[in-house]
């Protein structure tokens, strides 16, 4: 199966914001906005979501300019979090890992 490894290790393969985007489909973005609301941030509406992936050329989610992860991936002249030394240690990565360690494994995976 086919994954696209976000700089934290999110495969954006299954993330409905990209899914709707190439899609172009109002009725995810709409289902999307009303999960993330509730997750993320109540100012997340339908217009928002659009991203075709932290990495890929394209549009971006709102959040991904100011995302403190990808900007220390940035900064760092770095693709991923599997490139850093600190993948393991990263206060900053390791909140997305402690919700969904399998981004953890994604970043392992590159590594191999």
């Amino acid at each position: 199966m086919e994954k696209l490894i976000s700089c934290c290790g999110l495969d954006c393969v299954t993330c409905d914001a990209r899914i709707a985007t190439l899609a172009d489909d109002d009725v995810l973005r709409a289902q999307t906005a009303e999960k993330w609301k509730v997750q993320f941030s109540p100012d997340i509406v339908p217009e928002m979501i659009n991203c075709t992936g932290c990495r890929e050329a394209g549009v971006k989610f709102a959040h991904c300019s100011q995302c403190e992860i990808r900007n220390c991936v940035h900064s760092k002249g770095y693709e991923t979090c599997a490139d850093c030394a600190e993948l393991e240690s990263c206060s900053i990565v390791g909140n997305v890992h402690q919700f969904v360690p399998e981004a953890l494994g994604n970043l392992k995976s590159l590594i191999a």
